[in-house]
């Protein structure tokens, strides 16, 4: 279930709003020009459904969501859990890529076909740590300062859209703010604790 927890930028232990209902997350997010719609699953991702047959799925929504906002590239990210040591150092090496917060010249927008990932949206002096789960398409603006948590074990599949060839390029800003907020799987214990 999609998660939004909101925290002061320099306070990441106090917690402002932390909600799993989908209308107040809407509207907390729709409020920083942050858009998050739902697209129903059509069915099951295992490790060997192909990029191809994720896209073919989805083909009509992906097709109306291009046009409507003038995407022109889609792909497919994925990350299974496995058991060696080869992907435990792959997954900890991405992880770490994406922990850093930057930005983009144009707006990031994806789609969870399977899985989770948690977005840290850096905007004004809040940080909304929003957890994306299957089902969930979210569209943060160009230039929002965000970092991104796939956790300590991925998994998911994520299509991504982009305007540009090098729309996923990204302007790191140096700040090393998402090294102090709690990361996905704390957010995920604290749900299970309630």
């Amino acid at each position: 279930m999609t998660l939004l927890q909101v925290m002061p930028e320099d306070e990441p232990g106090s917690v402002l709003l932390r909600t799993e209902d989908r209308e107040t997350i809407t509207a907390a997010l729709d409020e920083c020009s942050v858009t998050l719609r739902g697209w129903p699953l059509r069915g099951t991702i295992t490790p060997g459904t192909s990029q191809e047959e994720v896209l073919s799925r989805y083909r009509a929504e992906v097709g109306e969501l291009c046009a409507r906002e003038g995407l022109g590239l889609v792909d497919v990210a994925q990350m299974h859990p496995e058991d060696s040591e080869e992907w435990k150092a792959q997954a900890a090496k991405a992880r770490s890529a994406f922990l850093e917060e930057h930005r983009h010249d144009e707006d990031e927008v994806r789609f969870f076909a399977h899985g989770t990932g948690c977005f840290y949206l850096h905007i004004g002096a809040r940080v909304y740590a929003t957890v994306c789960t299957a089902g969930d398409l979210l569209s943060v603006p160009a230039g929002t300062r965000h970092w991104f948590d796939m956790g300590p074990r991925p998994e998911f599949t994520a299509i991504r859209f982009f305007e540009k060839d090098d729309g996923w390029v990204g302007d790191f800003t140096g700040d090393p703010i998402g090294q102090r907020f709690p990361r996905l799987d704390a957010l995920l214990q604290t749900r299970a604790a309630r």
